[in-house]
């Protein structure tokens, strides 16, 4: 059993090819969780209207409807991509995998499984505090999990010859930053969930657009 253990799961493409399989499929959960509402009484409406609705006022209405749901279903692709970017750099980093570690990062997929349903039940309910907790300890959970990835890697000693300290402290320091910052928004929801949901999103956004960090340029 011990050899077994010394010798299973070291394949980095493996477990790469196994994450991109669950982020895109998460990724595609997102925009199917967008449904348009139901047109029946609109075209019940427009024929006995006599052309006083216009065609266009069920699409609008329609439009109206699904944007709130659009704009947060944005938020977690965003949260999405940008895991998937850490992800992929940590692994990027690594020398080889082992055991323990791939059981690191299938943990840290079951919180991207779960990265959907949080979004949705946010779509649903984008005015309720506990909606918006779950979505939060959704992003803790993955955040925990890749720190907990990047600290067994060193204990380890599964980075690559080529990886510094001032890459595995950029990753690290990236990581607790965005968390904070995730807990200072979502401590502002007593004031307004959207102002929450706005600034998380203002943070992704950010993150995505802002300069690469440069010991991590060549990635």
């Amino acid at each position: 059993m011990a050899r077994y253990h010394r010798i299973a799961a070291q394949d980095l493409g493996r477990l790469a090819a196994l994450s991109d399989g669950i982020f895109a499929v998460a990724m595609t959960l997102l925009v199917l969780e967008l449904h348009v509402p139901a047109s029946e009484a609109w075209h019940e409406r427009l024929l006995w209207s006599d052309g006083a609705v216009s065609a266009e006022e069920p699409v609008w209405h329609a439009l109206t409807h699904v944007g709130p749901q659009f704009l947060i279903c944005f938020l977690g692709f965003l949260t999405l991509g940008m895991f998937w970017i850490g992800q992929q750099t940590q692994l990027n980093l690594l020398a080889r995998a082992d055991r323990s570690l791939a059981w690191i990062h299938l943990m840290f997929l079951f919180g991207v499984a779960m990265v959907p349903f949080a979004t949705a039940l946010l779509a649903a309910f984008p005015q309720s505090r506990l909606a918006l907790l779950v979505y939060w300890v959704d992003l803790l959970y993955l955040g925990l999990a890749q720190l907990a990835g990047l600290r067994y890697a060193g204990r380890a000693e599964l980075w690559a010859d080529t990886t510094t300290p001032e890459d595995i402290a950029a990753i690290r320091n990236r990581i607790v930053v965005v968390q904070v910052l995730y807990a200072v928004a979502v401590a502002l929801c007593p004031l307004s969930t959207y102002l929450s949901i706005g600034l998380i999103i203002a943070l992704q956004i950010n993150s995505a657009v802002s300069p690469q960090i440069r010991p991590l340029n060549r990635f």
